[in-house]
């Protein structure tokens, strides 16, 4: 679990805070799994809107209550957590409500899985959300980023900034490259396979009652879609309980694409098709 200890946090006056307080960015994926989980639990909760666009995350402020700059990040009654996994292992003990961590130990090992594809989500999503232009951080918002924060977690010195910065450095450098998007691809198709065959005769990934994992694979796979993603041809049960979950309350309403984004996003993929670069194109499934 990642709690920080009261030495990591330097923005102090969130240690006095009472109650659940969530940072969170409408468009993460992250924090958009922690509203849908929030919202199926009837929590009552603070919201604290990060802009990511803007690099809120990497500000003296946010840094300080987040030494990863990342997005969310919950204060529970002054206490500081941080990484959305353990985040919802956490509130799983905090909060009533319909239980959806039904066995711990193995949706946990399941969940890690699904967070060691957010950074090829994030590849997938900034190449056919966006359109064509340099993509990453400024360099003056990588200098506050590395220099911000109190360095540590937990008390002790924290290393997992230099991924995020090693991910943003090579976005500068070399933009999403057509390598980077097959391979990111690819493990997602694997993975998706998998669920294909978790959902043969069940109705959740788990058996017959929804649960967290359900929560965490459904913003993967609407936001794979959304990029052009060829779900219903190559995963058609996992299509289907995408459809499902998207209309049961708590889902969709967390997930809302703005129109302007829809638009540049539509855009930006009709742009790549032209090209022979859209999603399907390069994982060589388009008919």
């Amino acid at each position: 679990m990642v709690k920080l200890a009261e030495q990591d946090v330097l923005t102090t006056e969130v240690l006095t805070w009472q109650g659940l307080h969530l940072f969170h960015f409408w468009g993460s994926s992250c924090s958009q799994k922690l509203r849908i989980y929030l919202s199926l639990k009837g929590a009552a909760w603070t919201g604290h809107e990060v802009n990511l666009p803007k690099q809120e995350n990497f500000s003296t402020w946010y840094l300080g209550i987040n030494p990863r700059g990342l997005v969310p990040c919950l204060v529970d009654d002054g206490a500081v957590h941080i990484e959305s996994n353990d985040i919802l292992l956490h509130l799983e003990d905090r909060l009533g409500g319909p239980p959806l961590i039904p066995d711990r130990a193995r949706i946990a090992q399941l969940l890690r899985h699904e967070d060691d594809l957010h950074l090829d989500l994030r590849t997938i999503t900034f190449r056919y959300t966006r359109l064509p232009g340099p993509v990453g951080k400024s360099a003056e918002g990588l200098d506050k980023y590395r220099a911000g924060g109190s360095g540590t977690v937990g008390g002790a010195e924290d290393g997992a900034k230099a991924r995020e910065i090693a991910f943003w450095q090579s976005a500068a450098e070399q933009g999403i490259t057509d390598a980077a998007v097959r391979a990111a691809a690819g493990r997602f198709r694997a993975a998706l396979n998998g669920l294909e065959e978790r959902l043969q005769g069940s109705q959740y990934l788990l058996g017959h009652a929804l649960s967290l994992l359900d929560i965490a694979w459904y913003v993967y796979a609407l936001r794979l879609r959304r990029c052009g993603y060829p779900l219903a041809q190559l995963h058609p049960r996992v299509s289907g309980w995408l459809d499902k979950l998207h209309a049961e309350p708590g889902f969709a309403d967390q997930t809302v694409l703005l129109p302007e984004l829809a638009k540049i996003a539509a855009e930006s993929q009709r742009l790549q098709h032209e090209r022979g670069t859209a999603l399907p194109q390069l994982m060589g499934v388009e008919g």
